[in-house]
């Protein structure tokens, strides 16, 4: 899970750029801004939480 924070602040980030462009222009596929923003904000949360109990 040390992977999850770095993948899901890249995915907010680009998802969010993708979706100020889509502000100023509309394109195909704009809906998959939102989709990237709520993916990555789940693993950025899952990526800073504390492993459980009995686990490295």
């Amino acid at each position: 899970m040390r992977a999850a924070l770095p993948v899901g602040l890249a995915l907010t980030a680009a998802g969010t750029v993708g979706y100020a462009v889509a502000v100023a222009a509309p394109y195909p596929g704009r809906s998959l801004s939102v989709t990237a923003v709520m993916v990555g904000v789940t693993l950025a949360a899952i990526g800073r939480s504390k492993p459980p109990e009995g686990e490295s």
